[in-house]
């Protein structure tokens, strides 16, 4: 079962700027990633993970998910980064272009030689061709891995696919990352947009994601925080026919009556299950919102 937490929308905070790290205390993020890679420069790595992994530890960020994006396994940060992560311990570590079952066994076997306790779990991010053909096995690798991160930009590179609405060139992938995620009980979370002014693009992309069954997004910018959350929260419409469908389907049992019709359609298990899903989803927002 898939862990039940709102991660609706999950932004990417640059770990060398300070003013930013402050301003994520304020905003209305389900989960931050503060990130020591892509936007941390070579000579700021350092002292970046000191800045992050101070603030990940400060229990200043109230409800919002904590989380540390290290540098990718093929670089010279990798080992010191995990390791740091581990003392600061935050909720998890994102780590970069993971490829194989093997790699996550590595970080897992470093966090707990970094002395990283039992509640930080591992993200992983698939971004190649590779990761999408061994989705499953990366994803049912260790139970310390509870979600994985779509990089959508990597991906494209890697195919020489082009940026296109719809994103049909990526959908083969994502597909494959999504049956994953579903058949090993994992969070999935869609990547980036990256034109921050568009948002009518992003709320179609953020539209497109939640029908596929993505779980949240990634985001670059705070001003992407409201759609997403938005969009990919049960609206109060599902939040009443979820609970018309339990109350039909519970008397029917009640008055031993086999088939069950909510508005003209007939109603199974199935529905009933996805109707308790929705309002769990709705209640664990509600209560994070408190």
């Amino acid at each position: 079962m898939t862990e039940l937490r709102p991660r609706r929308s999950v932004l990417y905070m640059p770990g060398a700027n300070e003013r930013a790290l402050e301003k994520a205390k304020t905003l209305d993020a389900d989960a931050l990633i503060f990130d020591l890679e892509d936007a941390v420069s070579p000579d700021a790595k350092e002292t970046a993970r000191e800045r992050v992994c101070a603030a990940a530890a400060s229990g200043d960020y109230g409800r919002r998910e904590v989380t540390i994006r290290v540098n990718g396994i093929d670089t010279g940060w990798h080992d010191a980064d995990l390791r740091a992560a581990a003392q600061a311990g935050p909720a998890a570590v994102v780590v970069p272009k993971v490829n194989s079952a093997r790699e996550v066994n590595n970080i897992e076997r470093a966090l707990e030689l970094g002395g990283a306790p039992d509640h930080m779990k591992i993200w992983a991010m698939l971004e190649t061709p590779v990761a999408m053909l061994h989705a499953e096995e990366i994803a049912a690798a260790s139970e310390r891995l509870t979600v994985l991160v779509m990089g959508t930009n990597d991906l494209a590179k890697e195919l020489y696919a082009e940026f296109v609405p719809g994103r049909a060139p990526l959908m083969g992938g994502l597909s494959l990352a999504l049956l994953a995620a579903r058949a090993t009980g994992k969070v999935i979370l869609d990547g980036v947009y990256n034109d921050v002014k568009d948002l009518e693009g992003f709320e179609a992309e953020c539209l497109q994601g939640r029908q596929y069954g993505f779980d949240g997004k990634t985001l670059i910018h705070p001003g992407q925080l409201e759609a997403c959350n938005r969009l990919f929260a049960p609206s109060a419409e599902e939040i009443e026919r979820s609970r018309r469908i339990i109350e039909a389907f519970t008397q029917a049992q009640v008055e031993g009556r086999g088939v069950v019709t909510v508005d003209g359609r007939m109603i199974e298990n199935l529905h009933v299950d996805n109707a308790k899903r929705i309002l769990a989803l709705a209640e664990a927002i509600g209560n994070a919102s408190d």
